[in-house]
C-alpha cells in the first residue's frame, strides 16, 4: 500500500507538472533546436504503426540520456550488434546533444525517441508503440513510472553501466518507497566497480553484476586525432585544455589563469583552450574570456568539422580558444600538452576523465570526483593524472609539468591505463542475450 501511495502521488505531481516540463523544453529550444522536433514523444505519441514483434530480429531499446552516454553506449551498441545478428535498436535520448550524437548509430531499421516524460499514460503509449523485447537503461536512468510499466508488460530492464555515488544512495534513500521499488524492477544491474554495485544492492537492486566501465571501450576516431594534432602543429606552443568545465568553474579558471600569465614571460605563456560541457553556454564562457581583456578564437570559426578546419591568422594570434563544437572532444584532447578536468573544481562530481587517457592526454583533476570515483583512482595511481585543490594549484602544476619533461611518460601512462581496462562491453552485450534467453 505504501508503495502504490507514493507512486501515485509521484504520478499526479508529474501529470499536473506536464505543462511546465513541456515549456521548459520548448523554451530550451531557443537556444537549442533539436529540442523542439518531434516534441509529442516527450508524451509518448508517436507517428507510424506499432513496432511488430520479430522472434529472429528482437528489438533492443537502450536509453542513453545525454551526449556522454551515447558516446558510452557506443561500444555496447557495436557489441550487441555482434552478439544478437539482425536486431532493431530503439535508441532514446533526453537532450538533443544526446540525440544528435545518436544519428550515427542507426541502421536500416533501427529508430530514435525521445524518452517519454514519466507519467504512467506517456510510458505506457511508448512501450505499447516500440514493443522491445529487452530495455538497457545507461548508468542512472531509473524511473518509478517507466520501471513499474516494463514490468507490468513483461519487458526485462537492465541498468548498464552502472554507477550510483555516496551522495545519490543517500538523496535515493530520502524516498525508500518510490525508487527502492524501481531499482528492485530491474531483471539485471551491470555495475561499473565492486563500490558501486554494493550501493545498487543497498538500493534494492538484483543480481548486480561487476562488469567494468564500458568507456574503456571507446576509440577515438583516428581522424579527430590527427586534426587535433595539426591544430597543435599550427600553433607551434603548448596548449592547456579546460575540458568539459561547468558553470562558476570559468570564472575561477580565468582568474587563475590571468596570474599565471602575469607570472610568465610573453613566450612562455602556453594557448589555453576552453571546452564547456554544455553547448547552451559557450555564448557565456566567450563574453567572460572576453571581459578579461583577452581575445578568443572560437572553433566554429575555423571552418566545417573537417580535416580542413584549421586555426586561421585570428585563431593563431588570440590568446584564447574556446571549444564550442560538438563531437571534437578527442580532437580537442589530442591537440592539448595537458588537460585540466572540468565538473572537478566544483561539487559536481567530475566527468568522465577515460576519453582524455585513451587519447594519451594527461589530466590534472579537482578534488570533486566522486561520479568517477574509481577510475579517477586508478588514473592518479596509474600517473596518467595529478589531483589538486583549485585553478591556481592546476595552474602551478601545468607550469612544472611543461617544464620538467614527464609529460612524454605521462601520456604512455595514460594510454595504457585506458587500455588496461578494455572489455566491458562485450561482457555486458553476453549478458543481455542470456537474459533475453532466458526470458523466451
Amino acid at each position: 500500500m505504501r508503495v502504490w501511495l507514493a507512486r501515485q502521488i509521484y504520478s499526479t505531481l508529474l501529470r499536473l507538472g506536464t505543462p511546465a516540463y513541456l515549456w521548459r523544453v520548448w523554451s530550451r529550444g531557443r537556444q537549442e533546436p533539436g529540442y523542439r522536433s518531434m516534441w509529442p514523444e516527450r508524451l509518448g505519441w508517436h507517428k507510424g504503426p506499432a513496432w511488430q514483434p520479430n522472434a529472429q530480429a528482437p528489438v533492443v531499446w537502450l536509453h542513453a540520456v545525454s551526449l556522454g552516454e551515447t558516446r558510452a553506449a557506443t561500444p555496447l551498441i557495436h557489441a550487441l550488434r555482434a552478439s544478437l545478428p539482425g536486431m532493431r535498436l530503439l535508441l532514446t535520448h533526453t537532450t538533443a546533444t544526446g540525440r544528435e550524437a545518436g544519428v550515427a548509430l542507426m541502421t536500416p531499421g533501427d529508430a530514435q525517441a525521445w524518452l517519454p516524460f514519466d507519467t504512467p499514460g506517456a510510458v505506457g503509449r511508448f512501450l505499447a508503440h516500440f514493443r522491445p523485447d529487452v530495455g538497457v537503461l545507461m548508468e542512472t536512468e531509473v524511473w518509478p513510472n517507466l520501471m513499474h510499466g516494463a514490468r507490468r508488460q513483461g519487458i526485462p530492464m537492465v541498468l548498464a553501466n552502472a554507477r550510483l555515488s555516496d551522495k545519490s544512495l543517500r538523496q535515493g534513500e530520502r524516498f525508500p518507497a518510490l525508487l527502492k521499488p524501481a531499482a528492485a524492477a530491474l531483471n539485471l544491474t551491470l555495475a561499473q566497480t565492486e563500490a558501486d554495485a554494493g550501493r545498487l544492492r543497498q538500493m534494492g537492486a538484483q543480481p548486480v553484476e561487476v562488469m567494468g566501465n564500458v568507456k574503456f571501450d571507446m576509440t577515438p576516431p583516428p581522424q579527430l586525432l590527427a586534426r587535433g594534432r595539426a591544430w597543435r602543429t599550427a600553433l607551434g606552443r603548448p596548449v592547456v585544455l579546460a575540458a568539459s568545465t561547468r558553470e562558476g568553474e570559468e570564472p575561477l579558471l580565468l582568474a587563475a589563469w590571468r596570474r599565471l600569465v602575469d607570472g610568465l614571460p610573453a613566450g612562455e605563456v602556453p594557448r589555453l583552450f576552453i571546452v564547456p560541457r554544455h553547448p547552451q553556454r559557450f555564448d557565456e564562457v566567450a563574453a567572460a574570456i572576453e571581459a578579461m581583456g583577452w581575445r578568443v578564437s572560437r572553433r566554429s570559426t575555423w571552418g566545417e568539422t573537417g580535416s580542413e578546419a584549421m586555426p586561421d591568422a585570428h585563431a593563431l594570434a588570440a590568446d584564447v580558444w574556446l571549444g564550442d563544437s560538438m563531437g571534437e572532444m578527442p580532437a580537442y584532447y589530442a591537440c592539448a600538452d595537458i588537460g585540466v578536468l572540468g565538473g572537478s573544481f566544483a561539487p559536481l562530481g567530475g566527468q568522465n576523465l577515460i576519453e582524455a587517457a585513451a587519447c594519451g592526454c594527461p589530466l590534472i583533476v579537482g578534488p570533486s570526483t566522486f561520479n568517477f570515483a574509481e577510475a579517477a583512482e586508478q588514473g592518479l595511481a596509474a600517473g596518467a593524472a595529478w589531483r589538486v585543490a583549485t585553478f591556481d594549484e592546476a595552474c602551478q602544476q601545468v607550469t612544472q609539468a611543461l617544464r620538467d619533461g614527464r609529460l612524454p611518460a605521462s601520456r604512455e601512462a595514460a594510454l595504457t591505463f585506458a587500455a588496461k581496462h578494455q572489455g566491458a562491453a562485450v561482457r555486458m552485450a553476453g549478458c543481455i542475450k542470456a537474459l533475453l534467453r532466458q526470458m523466451k
